[in-house]
C-alpha cells in the first residue's frame, strides 16, 4: 500500500508515518514545516519505503504527482493550535480551505483515491447548557467573527462540507476524523497545546501557566491510540462518507492536570492563573467541557482507548527529559 500523508512532519503525521512504515507499507509525506519539524521524521529519512517533500500542499503540480502515485491519502496538513491560528489568521484560513480543496479535487481526478480527512473537536464550538458530551451529528454553536479562534472551527467545518460534497456528488471515498486533544511525544507547546507547555514549564521550574480559572476540563488521547484509529478507519469500507470522534471519555480539570504534572516531575514550579485575554486576544472564549461520544467509533472499528492519562504523561515527560 502506498500512503500519502499531508502534514507528515507534524506531531500526528510523523507518528502515523512510523506506524505505516513498521507495518511494511510505503509512505510519502509533504510538509511546509510551518508547525512540523524535521526532527520528527529523522528516524525515517533513510528508509527505502519513505519519501519526504518539504513543500506546501498549495503546490498543485507537486500534489498532482504525489496523489497520482498513492493509494490512500491521510490529509492532516492544516494550521493547528489556538495561538498559531490567532497569530496567523489569513494563512490559517487559506491553508485549511484552499489546501483541502486541492487535495479533494486531485484525489477525485486521479482514480478517486481514499481520503482520511483530519478534523477537530473545535467543530462543536461554544458551551451550551447541560451539554458536555458531543456526538458527531450535534449542532454547532459559534461565536462572533470578530473572535479569531472561531475561524479555525469554521474552516474545518468547510473542509468537512467539501469532503462530504465530493462523497455525495462524485462518490469520492472520504472518511472524516474529529480529533479530541491528542497528546504525546513531539507535540509542541508553543502553539497553545497545554500538556507540552505544562511539562516544559515544570521541568524548568518555571511558573506553570493555567489560562482562565483552570476549571475547564478536557479528555486526552494518546497518540498511539489516535493513529491506530485513523488507520483502521482508512481500512474500514463502511466508514466511507461518515464522521467519527476520536478521543477518550475520561476528563480532567486543567488545574488538576497542572498539579498532576507538577507532582510527577517533583517540580518547584508555582501554578499561576493567566486571563485568556492576556494569553491570546481580547474577547477570547474557551469551552468549559468537551467530552466526545465515541460509540460510533467503537461500533465501526471496535475502538477503545488503551493508554491511561498517567502513562501518557509519563511517556511525554520522559521524552522531554531526553
Amino acid at each position: 500500500m502506498k500512503n500519502l500523508i499531508t502534514g507528515g512532519a507534524g506531531f500526528i503525521g510523523s507518528h502515523l508515518a512510523e506506524y505505516l512504515i513498521k507495518a511494511g507499507e510505503k509512505v510519502s509525506i509533504i510538509d511546509n514545516l510551518s508547525t512540523g519539524n524535521m526532527n520528527n521524521i529523522k528516524n525515517l529519512k533513510n528508509n527505502s519505503r519513505f519519501k519526504y517533500y518539504i513543500d506546501t500542499i498549495m503546490n498543485e503540480k507537486l500534489m498532482r504527482r504525489l496523489i497520482k502515485d498513492c493509494d490512500v491519502i491521510y490529509h492532516l496538513a492544516a494550521a493547528v493550535g489556538v495561538k498559531y491560528i490567532i497569530d496567523n489568521p489569513l494563512d490559517s484560513i487559506q491553508t485549511n480551505v484552499r489546501g483541502t480543496e486541492i487535495v479533494l479535487d486531485l484525489a477525485n481526478t486521479y482514480g478517486k483515491k481514499k481520503i482520511v480527512l483530519a478534523s477537530t473537536s473545535e467543530i462543536y464550538g461554544k458551551d451550551r447548557a447541560n451539554h458536555k458530551v458531543f456526538e458527531e451529528n450535534d449542532d454547532r454553536v459559534l461565536g462572533s467573527t470578530y473572535i479569531t479562534r472561531w475561524s479555525y472551527s469554521s474552516t474545518k467545518a468547510l473542509d468537512e462540507f467539501l469532503a462530504l460534497a465530493y462523497y455525495r456528488e462524485k462518490k469520492l471515498p472520504v472518511v472524516i476524523a474529529r480529533f479530541f486533544n491528542t497528546i504525546g511525544p513531539r507535540q509542541a507547546g508553543r502553539y497553545g497545546m497545554v500538556v507540552p507547555r505544562f511539562v516544559k514549564q515544570a521541568l524548568l521550574n518555571q511558573p506553570i501557566t493555567v489560562y482562565g480559572d483552570g476549571r475547564q476540563s478536557r479528555c486526552f488521547t494518546y497518540i498511539s491510540d489516535a493513529v491506530k484509529a485513523i488507520v483502521l478507519l482508512a481500512r474500514c469500507k463502511g466508514a466511507v462518507g461518515e464522521i467519527f470522534n476520536i478521543g477518550s471519555t475520561s476528563n480532567i480539570l486543567i488545574v488538576e492536570l497542572a498539579r498532576k504534572i507538577k507532582k510527577m516531575i517533583n517540580s518547584k514550579s508555582k501554578i499561576i492563573f493567566v486571563p485568556y485575554e492576556k494569553a491570546y486576544e481580547k474577547g477570547f472564549e474557551d469551552m468549559r467541557h468537551r467530552i466526545p461520544n465515541i460509540n460510533k467509533l467503537k461500533h465501526y472499528i471496535g475502538f477503545k482507548p488503551e493508554v491511561p492519562l498517567d502513562e501518557m504523561l509519563k511517556k511525554i515527560i520522559e521524552a522531554f527529559e531526553k
